[in-house]
């Protein structure tokens, strides 16, 4: 079983890590604003990971998809809004705020007001939808996907064109330009590893669950998350280490935009979306976090480092929570 999930995984990460560095090619090749690099191309690339889960999980049909589906769609921002936040600020402390006595992230306060204030709006309609009748539920599917395309008509016309130099070269090509054909190739073989390695993933998540007799909303929650958040959290790493914060936050806010409504609406228009015990309480935490961030960037203009540290603690006090109610 940990074979067949660290087999999945890193096929996911293959071809997340080939399909996000082919989408920045495109965005750059097509002379894209970097608002439609960082938060859209970027970030949905990365989110893709995620996005198969719970969408392999539905086509399957099994016993536990449903509950492996909802877990997976709450599990990921919850993920970025925690997690992924606070590894972006503690990198940020690590390789430059103990050196430098940097204490903020260079990232534009209106920005990221924008995504978190977007993000907390989506995120609490998502929630009420669950205990709402099923009819409106497709209704509201369909407010979340018109609100993702107003958000990304927005940022896509924010910033700056990205230029060569936020680039790393294309693994797919040698030439400091490379063609459209190898730009697409990997683009499309990139996209095939994650569906692939995302319904290997997820058969490994049922079966473990079954053999250690763990609820698999717990597990889709908690393994899956972390597995498919990886490539977030890998590109903000080395964005924040080259000093390109907007980038580093953009990659997450705008991946969290993204999983607050089309993957919710995905949800609610396959499945019963109701929530059990265990996402209410990461709903919770996550909310917590995401107030707290916004909170923090409306009273200072700015973003401290420790801000995004202390979004540790509600990852934390969630494992503490679980982990307590399952012991």
């Amino acid at each position: 079983m940990v074979l067949q999930l660290m087999a999945g995984l890193m096929m996911i990460l293959i071809g997340a890590e080939l399909f996000t560095n082919s989408v920045e090619w495109l965005g750059n090749r097509l002379r894209l604003p970097e608002g439609s690099v960082g938060h859209l191309l970027a970030a949905v690339g990365t989110a893709l990971p995620e996005s198969m889960v719970p969408l392999i999980a539905f086509m399957s049909g099994g016993i536990n998809a449903v509950d492996i589906g909802i877990g997976a769609i709450l599990g990921a921002p919850f993920m970025l809004g925690t997690l992924a936040m606070f590894i972006t600020g503690f990198a940020a402390w690590i390789l430059r705020g103990r050196k430098t006595g940097r204490k903020i992230m260079h990232v534009d306060a209106v920005d990221m007001k924008r995504d978190l204030r977007f993000f907390i709006c989506m995120y609490l309609l998502v929630i009420a939808a669950a205990f709402l009748p099923q009819w409106s539920k497709r209704y509201i599917a369909i407010l979340l996907i018109l609100s993702y395309v107003r958000y990304a008509w927005n940022v896509a016309h924010s910033g700056n064109a990205i230029s060569d130099d936020n680039l790393r070269p294309l693994y797919f090509s040698r030439r400091v330009t490379p063609s459209w054909f190898l730009i697409l190739l990997q683009f499309w073989l990139g996209l095939g590893a994650i569906a692939g390695g995302a319904e290997y993933f997820v058969a490994g998540i049922s079966r473990t669950a079954e053999l250690y007799g763990m609820h698999p909303l717990v597990l889709s929650m908690i393994i899956a998350p972390i597995a498919t958040e990886l490539p977030e959290k890998f590109n903000s790493v080395i964005w924040v280490s080259q000093g390109k914060d907007r980038l580093a936050l953009g990659n997450i806010t705008g991946a969290m935009a993204f999983q607050s409504t089309m993957i919710p609406a995905m949800g609610m228009l396959l499945c019963d979306w109701t929530l059990t015990l265990s996402a209410g309480i990461s709903s919770m935490f996550l909310l917590f976090s995401t107030a707290g961030l916004y909170i923090t960037v409306c009273r200072k203009q700015c973003l401290p480092i420790t801000a995004l540290i202390y979004c540790g603690l509600a990852y934390l006090g969630f494992l503490v929570v679980i982990l307590w109610s399952i012991l």
